[in-house]
């Protein structure tokens, strides 16, 4: 391989603390039930909307309450997203590997693209990233492909040779639809299971295993 892609939440970093938080604060102000985070890493990563959508109580899933919470939940997510989130063991010293080879990067992510760019630059000011690519205009969500294949453009790498890190069947998925390398994250929020249905070309126990692809 001679690029990487990563994915960002529960692949690059535990962000499900800060995530849970938030969201859950908007919905304890309306008096509606909190969820624990196990259960927000199971709805996770198809974007803020939807991620909000599936923390209402159906009965409370109408669009005008859904585009306001979601409008709530990420402002208060904003002022608060390194309370808890820290690099999972092992991804500093992945990146730091892989950029001293001059290995070309990028981070892509169904997280609004603000909050995208403000985690990745927070938590490694240090690394390189080609491109820091969240949910935004110009693209489709993941799993649809158009985003991971710009990417590889932008990184000057034919989609074949780029190794493709997430921790979903959403990662995985849009891995195999690019034409890439589709990798495992197992430390992260959907597990092995998971990764293997979805397709995983391979499944990593901890992040310096990505480093033999290389």
């Amino acid at each position: 391989m001679k690029a990487a892609i990563f994915d960002l939440d529960g692949t690059l970093a535990d962000t499900i603390g800060d995530i849970s938080a938030a969201v859950n604060r908007s919905l304890a102000r309306r008096g509606f039930p909190v969820h624990g985070a196990g259960d927000y890493k199971l709805m996770v990563g198809n974007g803020f909307r939807n991620l909000v959508t599936k923390a209402l109580p159906p009965s409370e899933r109408s669009e005008a309450r859904i585009e306001e919470l979601r409008a709530e939940s990420a402002a208060d997510y904003e002022a608060h997203c390194f309370d808890l989130t820290r690099p999972y063991p092992g991804v500093r010293e992945l990146l730091a590997a892989l950029a001293g080879e001059g290995l070309p990067m990028a981070v892509l992510s169904n997280k609004i693209q603000a909050l995208t760019a403000k985690v990745v630059a927070g938590l490694f000011p240090e690394i390189p990233f080609v491109l820091v690519r969240g949910e935004g205009p110009g693209f489709p969500r993941k799993p649809d492909p158009a985003a991971a294949l710009d990417a590889a453009r932008l990184l000057g790498v034919p989609p074949a040779e780029v190794a493709y890190l997430g921790d979903s069947d959403v990662d995985m998925r849009t891995a195999a639809a690019a034409g890439m390398l589709a990798l495992g994250a197992a430390w992260g929020f959907r597990g092995e299971a998971e990764l293997r249905a979805a397709g995983a070309d391979a499944v990593l126990a901890e992040p310096g295993e990505m480093l033999r692809y290389f």
